[in-house]
């Protein structure tokens, strides 16, 4: 049997890689036929033609899951028959959760590739992306051989099985190499040895490859611990790794395995010793990473109640995209289970046929059956790992469907919510993730205990929970909510692309006047001719909550939305005793007192506004309160885009249940998954002590009076196969990469900072900085180390990578530190940490190996204090405009919040870019209305306060075009009112620029 299996499976292998002709879907289009095959190495699927040309791929890796069937949302849109079944299939891949769908010409050749597509996941289905990489770099030496095997196909464009110098040439180009075309030649006719002259066969490439990629930073570090020789014996091997990696006990079996298992020579095998080759691959393998191996699995204690953890959750789980009108799909059930998170909300409405669906009400969002998720829930819940999952119900049901709904549960999830054996704290205490594992807890309205218990509902309040659309105004139904949803959608997307960026500063945008004529403060019309002439004026609130939110609210006397409709607060609702009876450990309830005393199985869910005021105004007693009872933390219901909040302030305050847009890749979801990864990805991460019990306030400059900080020296020392900038206008032919280094510690608000290294140019395959940069940290336990690489001039974007690691999964000694999703691209980097108590001792260097003078961050508490969080817009231009790093900036009084003052799309770290270069064309302008004010370094700090004055501009006919708003900053005493601020008003949608505000004026026009 198992030799049938294996010859059905190479017989797979072998059709996929011939390959097949296959129609390829999209949505609302005819089909596309195109030819899809598996490379030769079979690590991605490929297909032609395309104009993306060798970018058209999907990798192995990538593919989350293979559907047989018509069962994508894109088969669905096709009329019944369209296809037959048999021959369909589709392929779900990325972060994103991304569909191809195929289909083939017999049902036979979707099999094939089915069963070969699903036999290439077995081998990493059970693996996470950091375990793929660990796995990938135990292979180093087979994987460079076949790196470079891949590289020279690549390279011979004519395919005569040789490269001429000019291919070689157009290689190094690719490959961000600047070398003098003189050395080129030169390592080119050393590598020419056999008759063919002028032309290199593999393995004279690999003989040029080799002398083209020795790294001098390693073989520097090897011949000062070999006393230099051109090798390292053992004696030499174990003095460098109880040195230099602080490994203890280092025996010489160990270190004969390192070089049996490394060294490609065999004369220096039988030698006994590791020569530069061997040093390379020994320090490129897991071995060399700056990731802590222990931190693979779960290494801290599960033992302590569920409000001294950290828990990975995710908000409106079902969504594939944005709050108004995306895809409402099961998969992202699965799909964000296995990626560690463990609470997940499903908000469930009245259906058909007596069936509860799964969908953001008041929206054009799809919906799918409660059935169906609970069933997904119960399949993934524990395929990675087993602690508990958290399952946040939002009931908008009749009290029949919540009866259909706790039917379900207890159905399809069983044992799983069985909590009788799960023995309580003599305390009351919640009970820890070690004892529920293997357990869902349900997270929702509970009946009080006064309702009779024979009763089978009863009343309950209905603001117990979060209802996530209570500040916002709801869809209406009609004939038109389509249209006016999907125009609304449009101005935000397109014009504001509100999204969570590279830069850490955040905000949001409310309350949008409709699209139809304009309204004056008493609600009439305005009339036409004074909107032609442009002088309309009318009143807006500007209410600033945080340094990431900014709410615009517009009273009915003075805008009228006639597209929607405000919420009318229901005072109580119905609740079905078998839905209440499933809650136990997680009941659903308001905080209305953050300083009053309750129990530890309530769970408060409040949006990151409501969240911000409270710790603004009662931080001491929001610390205690998260102490003894868990904290759900939502976005904003103005997210509409399902962008992302920063999550470190409430990490800082111990809120446990920080709920993210899973769906919404960049910077925040990169840092939650930096914090979750230090413990197994298992999605629990212990809090440290001092926020579990007693006093301690995150705000401080000195939070921990007393205790020893951390001294962390970085030593940045060289590249490694930097790639171009993603989606460079001009791909692999742009200009060769001008690469620096930004290091930024995330954490409490006195630790946190940034700082870079010069820029390096024209060499992104192998740049040298050899540059040191120190940090104070007060508590590592909360803080997130990360590394961006960037180019200093590209044609388009100039993020290039980055990696976020827990401070505590940091390994000491010579790293590499590689770039998420790429696998070669790394930095090489020595890390050093040292207890510390008054000023920071300087940074020296290992026998004066890669040493300029040490760059400090921040050397002691009170130096911390007057660090800039951000440096201001000047230093931005510097940033880009100049080889040196930018410098310490002024003193920053702390005590306001900031806000952005662009409003582009900066979903990911390359598009914060785009705001950076369009800032270089407007920093003349801009400074000559208003003085740019310096600017903090972290989105979460203050800024200081300044007074807002008048900002009036005129437009091209000369007309003065104004809006007034009032601005009421939360942090101020008593909220008073600061100062007017009239601003220009654009004739489109659109945005204006203040040291304080950003503002979307009303079309006048449309």
């Amino acid at each position: 049997m198992f030799l049938f299996l294996l010859s059905l499976v190479e017989k797979c292998m072998s059709s996929m890689q011939m390959g097949t002709q296959m129609v390829k879907l999209r949505g609302g289009s005819k089909g596309l036929v195109r030819f899809f095959y598996l490379d030769e190495h079979k690590s991605c699927i490929r297909w032609r033609p395309s104009r993306k040309n060798e970018k058209a791929k999907i990798s192995i890796d990538s593919i989350r899951e293979v559907c047989e069937g018509k069962q994508s949302e894109i088969f669905q849109r096709y009329s019944e028959g369209s296809f037959d079944p048999n021959c369909c299939f589709s392929l779900y891949y990325g972060e994103h959760m991304e569909s191809l769908d195929l289909v083939s010409g017999t049902g036979e050749e979707a099999r094939t590739w089915i069963t070969g597509l699903k036999y290439l996941m077995a081998g990493i289905s059970d693996e996470d992306s950091l375990a793929k990489r660990q796995r990938t770099r135990d292979q180093y030496p087979s994987l460079l051989w076949l790196f470079r095997i891949q590289t020279f196909t690549e390279a011979d464009k004519n395919g005569d099985g040789s490269l001429s110098i000019s291919e070689v040439l157009q290689l190094l180009h690719k490959l961000n190499v600047n070398l003098p075309r003189q050395k080129v030649k030169q390592m080119f006719k050393e590598a020419d040895t056999d008759d063919n002259q002028g032309t290199l066969d593999f393995e004279e490439f690999c003989s040029f490859y080799k002398m083209m990629s020795t790294r001098r930073d390693l073989y520097l570090l090897m011949l000062t611990y070999s006393n230099h020789k051109d090798h390292l014996d053992t004696d030499d091997l174990a003095r460098f790794l109880e040195t230099e990696q602080k490994m203890t006990k280092v025996t010489k079996d160990h270190c004969l395995e390192i070089i049996s298992k490394f060294e490609p020579c065999s004369e220096n095998q039988k030698q006994g010793v590791l020569g530069i080759d061997g040093f390379t691959n020994y320090m490129r393998s897991p071995a060399g990473d700056i990731f802590n191996p222990e931190h693979y699995n779960v290494s801290q204690d599960m033992t302590q109640p569920l409000c001294n953890y950290f828990i990975a959750s995710s908000h409106n789980t079902y969504l594939m995209g944005d709050q108004l009108m995306s895809q409402s799909r099961v998969d992202m059930y699965a799909w964000v289970l296995q990626a560690g998170c463990r609470c997940v909300e499903v908000d469930c409405w009245d259906g058909q046929d007596g069936e509860p669906i799964v969908h953001h009400g008041y929206t054009l969002t799809s919906k799918i059956l409660f059935k169906d998720v609970i069933e997904t829930i119960n399949k993934y819940a524990f395929v990675k790992n087993d602690y508990p999952v958290i399952l946040s119900l939002e009931n908008h049901c009749s009290v029949p469907q919540q009866k259909k709904m706790a039917q379900y549960l207890t159905e399809i999830l069983g044992d799983k919510l069985d909590l009788s054996t799960v023995k309580a704290d003599e305390s009351g205490r919640l009970p820890s993730p070690e004892t529920l594992r293997g357990k869902i807890l349900v997270k929702g309205k509970k009946l009080p205990a006064n309702i009779d218990e024979n009763a089978e509902e009863g009343d309950v309040s209905d603001e117990d929970s979060a209802d996530e659309m209570e500040d916002d105004c709801k869809l209406m139904n009609g004939d038109q909510v389509e249209n006016m949803a999907k125009k609304k959608l449009d101005n935000l997307m397109k014009e504001s692309k509100i999204r969570d960026r590279e830069d850490p500063d955040s905000f949001t945008i409310a309350g949008l006047p409709p699209a139809g004529k304009p309204t004056d403060k008493t609600g009439s019309k305005v009339n036409t001719d004074r909107v032609q002439r442009s002088h309309l004026m009318f009143q807006i609130d500007i209410i600033i909550y945080d340094p990431h939110l900014l709410k615009i609210n517009t009273t009915a006397t003075q805008i009228k939305h006639t597209e929607c409709r405000c919420r009318q607060n229901r005072k109580t609702m119905k609740l079905s005793r078998a839905l209440s009876d499933l809650v136990k450990y997680t009941r659903s309830v308001g905080l209305y007192d953050v300083e009053a005393q309750g129990e530890h199985w309530q769970v408060s869910s409040l949006s990151e506004t409501k969240a911000h005021q409270v710790m603004q105004q009662k931080a001491f007693a929001f610390i205690f309160f998260n102490q003894r009872q868990l904290s759900r933390i939502y976005p904003s219901s103005y997210r509409v885009d399902s962008s992302n909040f920063n999550p470190q302030p409430f990490w800082n305050a111990g809120c446990q249940l920080v709920a993210l847009n899973y769906q919404s890749e960049g910077r925040v979801l990169q840092l939650n998954r930096a914090k979750f990864y230090s413990n197994g990805n298992c999605g629990y991460i212990l809090k440290p002590a001092c926020m579990c019990e007693g006093a301690f306030n995150p705000n401080l400059e000195d939070p921990l009076p007393g205790q020893m900080k951390k001294q962390l020296v970085l030593k940045i020392i060289s590249g490694q196969q930097l790639p171009k900038p993603k989606d460079s206008m001009l791909g692999d032919r742009g200009e060769i990469i001008d690469p620096f280094v930004e290091v930024e510690i995330i954490g409490l608000p006195v630790d946190c900072s940034k700082e870079q290294t010069r820029v390096v140019d024209d060499n992104g395959f192998n740049p040298m900085w050899e540059e040191t940069l120190v940090f104070t940290v007060h508590m590592p336990e909360l803080a997130l180390v990360r590394f961006l690489v960037w180019d200093h001039d590209p044609i388009g974007q100039d993020f290039i990578g980055q990696r976020t690691i827990a401070f505590n999964s940091m390994m000491p000694g010579y790293r590499h530190v590689y770039l998420e999703g790429m696998e070669e691209a790394s930095i090489f980097v020595h890390v050093a940490v040292n207890d510390i108590t008054g000023k920071a001792r300087p940074a020296s260097g290992i026998k004066g190996l890669f040493h300029r003078n040490p760059k400090q961050a921040s050397l002691d508490s009170h130096a911390a204090a007057q660090h800039s969080r951000k440096h201001p817009f000047g230093a931005h231009l510097l940033r880009r405009t100049a080889s040196a790093p930018t410098k310490g900036q002024p003193k920053i009084k702390k005590g306001f919040p900031e806000i952005a003052i662009d409003t582009k799309d900066y979903s990911s770290e390359g598009a914060s870019e785009e705001r950076e270069s369009e800032d270089r064309g407007k920093a003349s302008a801009a400074t000559s209305h208003q003085p740019t004010p310096p600017q903090h370094r972290n989105g979460d700090s203050l800024a200081s306060h300044q007074s807002l004055g008048p900002w009036d501009h005129p437009d091209r006919s000369g007309n003065l075009n104004t809006c007034t708003f009032r601005c009421i900053y939360t942090t101020a005493p008593a909220n008073s009112e600061l100062s007017f601020l009239r601003v220009p008003q654009s004739s489109q949608l659109s945005e204006t620029t203040h040291p304080f505000t950003v503002c979307w004026l009303l079309s006048t026009t449309s």
